[in-house]
């Protein structure tokens, strides 16, 4: 049979689909999220993350050198708050002897060359478990704004590279920017969450943190996951109040909005698998249902076809160690 086009000679090797890969996944792409609490020694399993872990200070060096040294350059830090320390206004958020202060100080200290990003949000902090100042039932923007800028600053007092507002309240990256200008910390970043979509998928992070809303859900300002034009809009405004990078959360499930947001910008994107995503590879995976790595790899790949810059994601270490293979 002649055929002018045989498409299947560019597949019939591994060497020859490596040579006319589209896209290719780097361990510089990967964010890993790091989550420490108080205490020493303490390398606490997630019960609903299986694999992952909360880690003291002391510990949380050991995972960092472990990252490191398979080549991961960037962590998102989040902190687990102790009960006795939440309130309604953040105040623990704003600590500069607080968990994350501290936190970001050992980790650049010991690794001054690795990228790292702190959490900007006050659902931790909160004893109602909201992003935001609660009043009478609601969340108040402008009032959580206004600590969202202080926090942030905070955390670039302590020697964060890149604040990351996850909170998706309307006008907090201008607010930041300025707060951060004025205080002359003018090359710290902002990776804002500008299209962080109300969805299921984030039990386990929030059981991880024990950061789960004490009442109502939070799609007074979490996006409504029916719309993408609004996720153009959320993004542009951010990159035009100072957003360095923009942030689509969750990931897989909305690669169309990446797609979207790649043809229209040139700001870099971040995308976050999350916990959600992560659990449910896993659970797949323990049960035989599908090979773990090879879903790793084929779920992060989609990330980056998609047009995302950097990902976020709790399979950086294991996705590191996967590609080192391939490539060695």
């Amino acid at each position: 049979m002649y055929l002018p086009k045989r498409f299947r000679t560019l597949r019939s090797s591994a060497a020859i689909r490596g040579l006319v890969a589209e896209h290719t996944l780097l361990t510089t792409d990967f964010i890993a999220p790091v989550f420490v609490v108080e205490g020493t020694k303490v390398r606490e399993p997630i019960s609903a993350m299986p694999g992952y872990y909360r880690f003291s200070l002391d510990t949380v060096l050991q995972e960092i050198e472990e990252l490191y040294t398979v080549g991961i350059r960037a962590v998102l830090l989040f902190v687990k708050c102790a009960d006795s320390l939440k309130d309604n206004k953040g105040a623990e958020a704003l600590n500069k002897d607080g968990l994350m202060q501290r936190s970001i100080k050992t980790i650049k200290n010991a690794y001054p060359n690795l990228c790292v990003m702190t959490d900007v949000a006050l659902d931790p902090f909160s004893i109602y478990g909201h992003d935001g100042i609660v009043q009478n039932g609601e969340i108040i923007n402008d009032a959580t704004v206004e600590v969202l800028a202080a926090m942030s600053v905070s955390h670039a007092e302590a020697g964060a590279d890149f604040v990351a507002p996850s909170d998706m309240m309307d006008g907090r990256v201008a607010a930041i920017r300025k707060a951060l200008e004025q205080d002359g910390f003018t090359q710290t970043g902002i990776m804002s969450y500008s299209a962080k979509y109300a969805s299921c998928l984030y039990g386990p992070f929030r059981s991880a943190l024990d950061s789960a809303p004490g009442f109502g859900d939070k799609k007074t300002y979490q996006m409504n996951y029916a719309n993408s034009k609004e996720a153009m809009a959320e993004t542009l405004t951010d990159i035009d109040e100072g957003a360095d990078i923009v942030m689509v959360k969750p990931g897989l499930w909305y690669l169309d909005v990446v797609k979207e947001l790649r043809e229209k910008i040139h700001t870099p994107i971040s995308v976050y698998q999350v916990s959600g995503e992560y659990t449910m590879i896993k659970a797949a995976a323990t049960n035989g249902w599908l090979n773990e790595d090879e879903a790793i790899l084929e779920s992060l790949t989609a990330c980056k076809r998609a047009g995302a810059s950097l990902i976020a994601t709790y399979f950086a270490k294991k996705a590191a160690q996967l590609l080192k293979n391939i490539y060695e």
